[in-house]
């Protein structure tokens, strides 16, 4: 059986690159650089949008569906307009990007009459179109809606934490950046949500262990 991090990871969202998504490749200004620049010429601002939009897209997409669409553009319309006042001691954006999609969802889905329904249903529609190999297809099948309501049995903080690690590939200095949170509450959040949605994984498992 998988564990919940290999899960996770087999799940997340297609990358078109094996290097870490929003990376500046060396030669390269860093996103500071570029956000700094973009108060004077605001088309430098560019070369951010197309470094980090893949990633911050296929989080939103893969959260809220079809809805995402819309969210990760409003991500960027948002960075652009309070990028006077980003910290410019930090090289890169990506924390900063994942915070205000964070944002953005949470209010996507508290004002929506499909509340964390839809959250969960978008979760298992993403898991079963966006699984890759070497999972085979009915595995996969098996896996995505029982993953997707494991991460549905999670408080939406938790969720977010182990979101922002699994699928945004951020490390705990980042997801609490992103959360503005201290970094030992990421510790505790992430360490309930695995534990948590390990024991839903197993239990279910058993369950149907013991149907057979």
């Amino acid at each position: 059986m998988y564990s919940i991090d290999q899960q996770l990871t087999l799940t997340s969202p297609p990358r078109r690159a094996t290097a870490r998504p929003g990376t500046a490749v060396a030669g390269e200004p860093s996103d500071a650089v570029l956000i700094e620049r973009s108060l004077r010429d605001a088309q430098a601002f560019g070369a951010v949008f197309d470094r980090h939009w893949a990633p911050i897209h296929a989080y939103c997409t893969s959260r809220a569906a079809a809805a995402g669409e819309d969210i990760a553009a409003e991500v960027f319309r948002l960075a652009f307009d309070r990028r006077g006042r980003y910290d410019q001691r930090l090289q890169d954006a990506r924390p900063w990007l994942y915070g205000i999609a964070t944002n953005l969802l949470r209010h996507h889905f508290r004002s929506s009459r499909r509340g964390d329904r839809a959250g969960r249903r978008a979760l298992a529609m993403a898991e079963l179109e966006t699984v890759v190999q070497p999972l085979e297809q009915l595995e996969a099948q098996l896996l995505g809606p029982r993953l997707a309501e494991a991460l549905g049995s999670l408080s939406e903080v938790d969720r977010e934490a182990l979101l922002l690690l699994a699928w945004g590939e951020l490390d705990y200095h980042e997801i609490a950046r992103a959360l503005d949170i201290p970094v030992g509450t990421v510790r505790s959040r992430l360490h309930r949500a695995r534990n948590r949605v390990r024991a839903h994984i197993v239990l279910s498992t058993q369950g149907e262990t013991d149907n057979d």
